[in-house]
């Protein structure tokens, strides 16, 4: 059984080919388009790489690829006090656990090799909006952007030593059942028609006040909790700029108090409900027309809320409601989207859990985000609740 760095092209293709080979009798499974992949190790596309690093590693045996991974870490999103931990994602894996233990073993030497002392994962060289978390229930299509991976993945972390640091929760929303609680959205058309208060959607022509007005509102509603890392803007940018395509101004919403932001909400369609079709994953000229194509045709009946924040002068005060109202308005008008996923809220967050659950969320799948420690005579603690 041989490691191997991944590193030029033959190796990259066997990067991306692995999955079909795991997930070829999988009908829940999505191939992920390579290129926004590739982009994540991408120097010249990926912020992450002005203060940090990473890499991407094969395992073979008898020639045949039967796992990877890849480990990286961005130095500006660490946090004095706080555990140094390197992070690993991107991983594939044949039911093996010494081909497991292998990958984990190379990630593992070459962060503590670069100063770490633990490592997280599955998670992404980026944002969490995307490639996050093990799932662990809930073994169904995902959203666009949401893990996917066989329930035996667990059972190989675990073996090896990772532990639960937070759990990730994915509410699903019928949109067309007439059991959405009333009450609830009384409260919300109340909130949402206060004075002094003004609600705006995303747009393109704007784009640069509205990325903006988003981190000054991220950096506000999070700066406090001790898992809050700094979006940069370039990236922010850059989600905007890869997603156009498929992008909806009125998914994205901004609430303004007296002409000062205060709160954001972001939801996009479910791409996988077209990328399903593609097969291969890449975008070549067929897929792209093919894409163009099945989002005319309405293909995409399920859209995705990445993220939302309130700052907390305004926190308890219904204004997350007056969003949902205004979105609700905005469905009204588009009947081929049924059904909302709302993924994912950690368990160290509960007033957004009650938020979810007031609405008539159903809780559908579970994702864990898992920490090694390196001592492993050290203590271990969970992501601390927010208060």
């Amino acid at each position: 059984m041989d490691i191997i760095q991944v590193d030029d092209q033959p190796t990259i293709a066997a990067f991306h080919e692995l999955p079909f080979l795991i997930y070829k009798y999988d009908k829940n499974w999505v191939p992920p388009l390579q290129k926004l992949i590739e982009d994540v190790f991408d120097p010249r596309k990926n912020e992450g790489f002005r203060h940090g690093g990473a890499h991407r590693w094969l395992v073979r045996e008898n020639g045949q690829t039967i796992g990877r991974i890849a480990a990286f870490y961005d130095r500006s999103k660490l946090e004095e006090g706080e555990e140094q931990a390197g992070n690993i994602g991107f991983f594939e894996c044949f039911d093996n656990d010494q081909a497991a233990t292998l990958l984990f073993d190379t990630a593992r030497y070459w962060l503590k090799s670069e100063g770490f002392t633990a490592m997280d994962g599955p998670v992404n060289f980026g944002e969490n909006f995307f490639n996050w978390g093990l799932l662990v229930d809930g073994f169904q299509q995902q959203g666009f952007g949401m893990q996917y991976n066989p329930p035996y993945y667990r059972q190989l972390f675990e073996r090896y030593g990772f532990k639960t640091y937070y759990q990730q929760f994915s509410y699903h929303l019928d949109i067309t059942s007439p059991d959405l609680p009333e009450r609830f959205w009384k409260i919300a058309e109340w909130v949402a028609k206060k004075n002094d208060f003004e609600y705006k959607c995303f747009s393109f022509k704007e784009q640069d006040r509205c990325i903006d007005d988003f981190l000054t509102i991220h950096q506000s509603a999070w700066a406090k909790h001790a898992n809050y890392k700094p979006i940069s803007r370039n990236d922010l940018k850059t989600l905007v700029r890869d997603a156009k395509m498929i992008i909806e101004e009125d998914f994205i919403w901004y609430v303004y108090y007296k002409n000062e932001p205060i709160a954001f909400f972001m939801m996009i369609p479910d791409l996988n409900q077209i990328l399903r079709h593609l097969k291969n994953g890449k975008l070549n000229l067929w897929n792209i027309l093919k894409l163009i194509y099945l989002r005319r045709r309405k293909t995409m009946t399920r859209c995705r809320v990445l993220v939302m924040g309130v700052i907390p002068k305004f926190q308890g005060t219904g204004i997350e409601s007056g969003i949902f109202w205004q979105l609700r308005q905005v469905l009204l008008k588009k009947p081929w989207y049924k059904e909302m996923e709302m993924s994912w809220v950690g368990d160290f967050n509960p007033k957004m859990i009650r938020l979810f659950n007031s609405i008539g969320g159903k809780q559908a799948k579970t994702h864990e985000t898992l920490r090694y420690l390196f001592d492993r005579n050290q203590p271990f603690e969970r992501l601390p609740i927010i208060e």
